[in-house]
């Protein structure tokens, strides 16, 4: 597609480009050369709004996501006629799907616990086939380009319809969407008094009856579900249900208990979330809560004050320009997110491997990795007492302003994202699948200046338009949230001036555990045996400035194997993944 995009101008065929263009920037919105191309496009004379179409579009996706547009505009009418579109043709593709799933059955890989008698072969191919058309759902509501499936596609689409059709006055067919809403679930206690109210506005003798063709689609589910459940409870085999819908009576007892178990571990990771919202205690003194999740109209956020000392942040400042002017490793260049600034990154390895090459100062190479892991064992203290985190990434990185290109600046620092999940504000949803981040759990941001123009955090909703908190940067002020689709947040553009802050992230999977750091921390061990040597050279040349509020143990950062699996660099098979530009705060 990418080719497609470049070469059309150059055979003169601009719609075409446009088209390819467009395509390939639905599925990849945060492509900043593709934004810059489809910008371009819109400001010439020859394009037309109509050449902007997704070349790989499915027409009850396309009808979908338009409904879903008028929907949130309060374009009614419009809402309606391309939802009830998209209704239609995702049932209609429903089938198609469907009827694919007769034919001979080729995974030699799934195979049921059966033996290969006739009668056994029989029920075996007849279950995949079920199966197989009870997955049909699960492939209509996928979005292109995607992995993950759209949860209760077609119930969303009668809920939707239901109150668009009460909005334009059209009563009976709000009633008919909503007795259609209902077989999926009988007991949703909103949908009933909307019932209760729509026969009231058409009278107590008015007949309310579901869609046949949704009557239809639920008693074939259902059954196929009841066949497939027994075969798995008598004959063996598993069963991954697609519906969130399913009665629980229909599940046989004898697999009930795993359900029930499912059920009991996701409440209690609601449980824990809640749990988690209260927070621990802090384990540094002088540290001020400044904002909570409350005051920032969210969930699992925070801001700390005072976790550095001004002349801990200038420190590290003069770290960001001794690793500039060392020509390695911190070489300003343009931003991944924007033509207007210039990006710097400094990784803890990179910076106490420029100590060792004497090009920046050990003590802030050490205070790199103090301040990091302080702000770890902050961020674990408030959100997960006793869970432990490690570090996943740590980066120091600046932005800095280009100041002949800030006239007319209309873009951001950095997009609108959430840090373990692909965002689509126009499904509203957060796709967790790679190429995302999806081991990540927890983000932050510790600030370094203040001295600079724009630059600010801001959180929105899923929409990425509807702004719902914002954190201004000063020395020392720590900014944590969970890396989830609860917590979209994009960079206002950093118009003058230079913004430093340290990047983290974090996860609780010990596998995902930062690499690099681990190196990093061996480094400045070794170099502080060196220092302790009986011959006194290196230990006259140790820091002897007083111990700084961040002065921790450089081990407890979490990411270092255990004794008994330590092994040297040498033999390391896991080496540090490279970072990917939209990463960056």
């Amino acid at each position: 597609m990418t080719g497609t995009a470049a070469f059309s101008p150059q055979l003169k065929k601009l719609d075409q480009a446009v088209s390819a263009a467009h395509t390939f920037f639905v599925a990849n919105p945060q492509h900043l050369q593709m934004r810059e191309d489809i910008e371009k496009y819109r400001r010439m004379s020859g394009v037309k709004l109509d050449n902007f179409r997704d070349l790989e579009a499915v027409p009850h996706w396309e009808a979908y996501e338009a409904g879903v547009q008028h929907y949130d505009a309060d374009e009614y009418p419009k809402a309606v006629a391309r939802l009830e579109e998209s209704l239609t043709e995702a049932l209609s593709a429903l089938e198609e799907c469907r009827a694919l799933c007769e034919g001979p059955w080729e995974d030699e890989d799934e195979e049921e616990d059966m033996q290969p008698g006739l009668y056994e072969a029989i029920a075996a191919h007849y279950i995949q086939v079920l199966k197989c058309r009870q997955q049909c759902v699960l492939e209509i509501a996928t979005k292109p380009g995607r992995i993950s499936a759209t949860e209760d596609f077609i119930p969303s689409h009668l809920d939707l319809l239901q109150f668009a059709y009460d909005q334009v006055g059209n009563q009976a067919l709000a009633a008919e969407c909503a007795a259609s809403y209902l077989l999926f679930y009988p007991t949703d206690e909103t949908m009933l008094e909307k019932m209760k109210q729509y026969r009231t506005e058409l009278g107590e003798d008015t007949t309310v009856t579901a869609r046949e063709s949704i009557q239809h689609y639920v008693q074939r589910s259902l059954m196929e579900k009841k066949l497939i459940y027994y075969a798995v409870e008598h004959l063996g085999g598993t069963f991954n249900d697609p519906d969130l819908w399913t009665p629980d009576e229909l599940i046989p007892e004898s697999l009930k208990e795993k359900h029930r178990e499912d059920q009991e571990k996701q409440n209690q990771e609601t449980l824990d979330v809640e749990e988690r919202e209260k927070r621990g205690p802090l384990p540094f003194e002088g540290i001020a809560i400044t904002m909570d999740s409350h005051q920032m109209n969210g969930t699992q956020r925070v801001v700390f004050d005072r976790v550095l000392t001004e002349s801990e942040c200038k420190d590290l400042l003069r770290l960001t320009k001794a690793a500039g002017e060392a020509g390695d490793g911190y070489r300003a260049r343009r931003s991944p997110h924007t033509p207007h600034e210039r990006f710097e990154g400094l990784t803890v390895l990179k910076a106490v491997q420029l100590a060792q090459n004497g090009d920046v100062d050990w003590r802030d190479a050490k205070l790199f990795l103090q301040a990091s892991e302080k702000s770890r064992k902050i961020i674990e203290s408030y959100f997960t007492p006793g869970k432990k985190l490690h570090f996943s990434f740590t980066h120091l990185v600046c932005r800095t302003a280009v100041d002949e290109k800030q006239e007319g600046r209309m873009d951001l620092s950095h997009p609108v994202h959430a840090d373990n999940c692909l965002l689509d504000p126009e499904g509203q949803e957060c796709w967790r699948e790679p190429p995302a981040y999806v081991y990540r759990d927890y983000s932050g941001i510790l600030y370094l200046n203040d001295d600079f123009q724009g630059g600010g955090l801001f959180f929105t909703e899923m929409d990425t338009v509807t702004v719902t908190a914002e954190v201004h940067p000063k020395c020392g002020r720590l900014v944590a949230f969970s890396s989830g689709k609860e917590n979209p947040h994009g960079v206002w553009a950093v118009s003058r001036g230079r913004r430093c802050a340290i990047a983290l992230w974090y996860t609780h999977s010990q596998e995902h555990a930062e690499q690099e750091r681990v190196k990093a921390e061996e480094i400045m061990e070794q170099k502080a045996v060196e220092q302790d040597r009986p011959d006194g050279k290196e230990h006259q040349g140790a820091d002897h400035r007083s111990r700084s509020s961040s002065e921790l143990p450089i081990p407890s950062g979490g990411a270092r194997p255990t004794s008994g699996r330590h092994t040297s660099g040498s033999d390391r098979t896991q080496h540090p993944k490279k970072l990917r530009a939209r990463d960056e705060f």
